[in-house]
């Protein structure tokens, strides 16, 4: 016999969920409380990378410029890999698939283009 509420089974799916998804944390949450000891003191609190003391300020500033530039790298490296499988099948390839290819290598070129245009590609 098919329960009364149709929704008490997704429900339920969720409640199963969150606590497939909280019980973990709550778990290593109350073994650190029982079983870490306190361990004060300004070691603790410290900075340490790599077995060396930090020396300086930690904040170093970037010019946004190599941000810019690394993200244009990623789109136009990213973009091209979607040329190998056109390289690959071109020979079994219909027109419609080589109007489509075309566009898309246009859009490529034309945001290249864009880019050079606006000076994100000059290294200053």
């Amino acid at each position: 016999m098919p329960p009364e509420n149709p929704y008490l089974f997704i429900l339920l799916l969720g409640l199963a969920a969150l606590a497939l998804a909280v019980g973990p944390l709550a778990l290593a949450w109350l073994w650190a409380q029982k079983y870490s000891p306190p361990k004060p003191g300004s070691d603790k609190g410290a900075i340490y990378e790599c077995g060396l003391e930090s020396k300086g300020d930690a904040w170093v500033q970037f010019k946004s410029e190599y941000y810019l530039y690394a993200i244009m790298f990623l789109i136009f490296d990213v973009e091209t890999i979607f040329l190998l499988p056109f390289a690959v099948a071109f020979t079994g390839l219909g027109v419609g698939a080589f109007i489509a290819m075309m566009v898309f290598l246009l859009l490529l070129v034309e945001g290249l283009a864009w880019a050079w245009m606006k000076g994100v590609l000059t290294w200053k």
